[in-house]
């Protein structure tokens, strides 16, 4: 079952846009992967379908309902639905990892009783590797630590979605290849579906279901990881093969 549909979809700047007349849709449980040379638009659509560009045209839907980019309590109410995983992780410095942890419990459900949302928080960080650190502070966590502590943040409303930008970013092979069984387990036994976007050809080949390639403007490539190695598509080969970002 889909849980995001694209149609028709323009995203850009201004009055510039960067792609045009996007059609795709994202299906539950399920990890894609969104990928481009730079300057391709990655973080763009990134954007809009986390509600926080409105697209100069079309349409995004999730779960079969239209967001509304000119509603507030529309987009609140999508901000509760989803999770985002930062590319610098995000977390605030000034906030333990425990509190970085419940903002968004705090900001979205503010009556919700303390001890109820301990045991989220101490829930969701041990999920991800991180129990026994709520008191430490970003700046005493590792790059690895902070992006567990940051997708722990994204998963505490417990949505079945969450977008993740550059998630290997910044991190050593060993490291990344952690995220990425930490991803792999939390589709796997939880049901997440994750949509991401990545420039690591790795992290693509051992996580992604599915792969969309955005070339001049437009979806050049939608189809099944599985299927990219029997692509005839000379770009297509091209940037797998050799590499892109």
């Amino acid at each position: 079952m889909e849980i995001i549909r694209v149609i028709d979809l323009d995203v850009g700047y201004g009055r510039t846009a960067i792609l045009r007349g996007l059609n795709f849709s994202v299906d539950e449980g399920r990890i894609t992967v969104i990928i481009g040379e730079s300057g391709s638009g990655k973080s763009t659509l990134l954007k809009t379908l986390i509600g926080l560009l409105p697209p100069l045209a079309g349409e995004v839907r999730l779960a079969g309902e239209r967001i509304d980019f000119s509603s507030e309590r529309h987009l609140t109410g999508l901000y509760r639905r989803i999770g985002v995983l930062y590319q610098n992780s995000a977390l605030l410095n000034s906030l333990s990892l425990y509190e970085n942890v419940a903002l968004p419990v705090r900001i979205h459900f503010p009556e919700w009783p303390r001890e109820e949302e301990a045991a989220l928080v101490r829930t969701m960080l041990d999920r991800v590797g991180m129990g026994g650190n709520e008191a430490k502070y970003p700046f005493e966590l590792s790059g690895g630590m902070r992006k567990r502590g940051a997708l722990a943040r994204a998963m505490v409303l417990q949505p079945d979605l969450i977008f993740c930008d550059e998630p290997s970013s910044g991190l050593d092979p060993i490291t990344s290849a952690g995220l990425d069984d930490l991803l792999l387990e939390l589709k796997k036994d939880h049901g997440v579906t994750f949509v991401a976007v990545t420039h690591e050809l790795r992290s693509i080949a051992r996580i992604a279901d599915r792969v969309l390639v955005l070339r001049d403007g437009a979806i050049h490539y939608d189809g099944e990881t599985a299927d990219l190695d029997r692509s005839a598509d000379p770009y297509v080969r091209r940037f797998f093969l050799r590499g892109g970002s």
